[in-house]
């Protein structure tokens, strides 16, 4: 079972070799089994890899991220036609009625928002049962959209002095980049269980190929706004680039730990169980079979 990321900040030399991933700097080489690998982040220009790898790496379901010149990830490789129902599972994605769509979306947007609250009681702030409110007012397919209203709550209250459309900000740099990795392991877990990224029960961009894991990862986002937090003088470390270590940081996202269920596990494995519980609500047609990550507010 894949349970390795692999974040790469200075210029290697990526290979396959005897089935595993050789990468190659000048001071040394280090091999990797591809099958305990689950993604790699490339975020060094001088890194160069072989077809052959990529192709190992997408035989093995491995996600493959990378990065632009400022370090901020630009694109996604991941593996299809991985699952031996996968039209079945097409099907059901393209035949699943509204009604279902929206009550799934309805289940999504209150965790993300308890998810939210969870993070500002963990940091003990004094507005968290405020959120739990708003959350019980989410209706399917949200019409109202109290997500936004969550948001406009949420924002300023676990950074000070924030806009997050603010490109400038470090704090929005480091969220970006933690979105796009734990984005890229529920993009890769959906397509192991048969999915169509693109078919979303929410998002329906049309040149978005990634719009269900933009639905399913929506209760995700609160993990990474908490480390970010954690990682950034307490919500504070507004000026400033990204240091190797923010993005080392934010490369692990995926580690952080989850319940989901009545298992603790990291959000990479969470990923996958919601992939999978996802497919069984479609095929029962009951949105309540979705399972999916709960922050639980430290003590």
């Amino acid at each position: 079972m894949a349970w390795k990321g692999l974040h790469l900040t200075q210029p290697s030399k990526l290979s396959l070799a005897d089935g595993q991933c050789c990468v190659k700097r000048d001071d040394g080489e280090v091999r990797i089994a591809i099958e305990d690998l689950a993604w790699i982040i490339i975020d060094s220009p001088q890194t160069t890899l072989t077809s052959t790898l990529m192709s190992a790496c997408m035989e093995a379901g491995v996600a493959m991220v990378v990065t632009d010149g400022r370090h901020t990830p630009s694109g996604l490789l991941l593996p299809f036609h991985r699952h031996h129902r996968q039209g079945a599972i097409a099907k059901l994605q393209a035949d699943a009625k509204d009604s279902f769509k929206k009550r799934v979306w309805q289940t999504m947007i209150r965790r993300k928002i308890l998810n939210q609250s969870s993070v500002l009681a963990s940091l003990g702030k004094p507005d968290a049962d405020t959120l739990k409110e708003i959350a019980r007012h989410v209706e399917p397919g949200d019409p109202g959209n109290v997500e936004a209203r969550a948001a406009r709550f949420y924002w300023p209250r676990l950074f000070a002095d924030f806009v997050r459309e603010n490109g400038n900000d470090r704090r929005n740099k480091m969220l970006n980049y933690g979105y796009a990795v734990v984005r890229a392991g529920v993009a890769r877990a959906l397509t192991a269980a048969g999915f169509v990224p693109a078919l979303g029960v929410f998002h329906q961009g049309a040149a978005n190929a990634f719009n269900l894991a933009d639905d399913l990862f929506e209760p995700f986002r609160p993990f990474v706004d908490l480390l970010v937090w954690r990682t950034s003088e307490n919500g504070g470390g507004k000026d400033g680039e990204l240091t190797v270590e923010h993005r080392r940081t934010m490369a692990g996202a995926l580690l952080v730990d989850t319940r989901i269920g009545s298992d603790n596990v990291t959000l990479l494995v969470a990923a996958e169980t919601s992939a999978q519980s996802l497919v069984r609500a479609l095929e029962s047609g009951k949105p309540d079979r979705l399972l999916l990550p709960e922050l639980e507010a430290a003590a």
